[in-house]
């Protein structure tokens, strides 16, 4: 199934040196379905959402999984569950 799925990140960037810059989609085995690179900080824009379009998800999948990149941490240690429903 195809899905959009928007994303509404809040990150203190300070600018090029220090912005988040992409987010993933995992299913519940941890693999990676998607990914939106953010191009650029969003220092006076914050939260911000950003969307993924055509995201090919498996027939069956009931759950995703959110997880958000910075330029300096590199990825977060926490994940976001979201429910699908058909």
């Amino acid at each position: 199934m195809v899905w959009q799925v928007s994303v509404t990140l809040k990150h203190d960037d300070t600018g090029w040196d220090h912005y988040a810059d992409g987010w993933e989609v995992l299913d519940s085995d941890g693999n990676q379905l998607g990914f939106r690179k953010l191009l650029h900080p969003h220092v006076h824009e914050q939260p911000f959402t950003r969307s993924l379009n055509d995201l090919i998800v498996p027939d069956g999948t009931r759950e995703i999984f959110i997880k958000a990149r910075c330029s300096v941490d590199e990825w977060s240690d926490e994940m976001i569950r979201v429910a699908l429903s058909p």
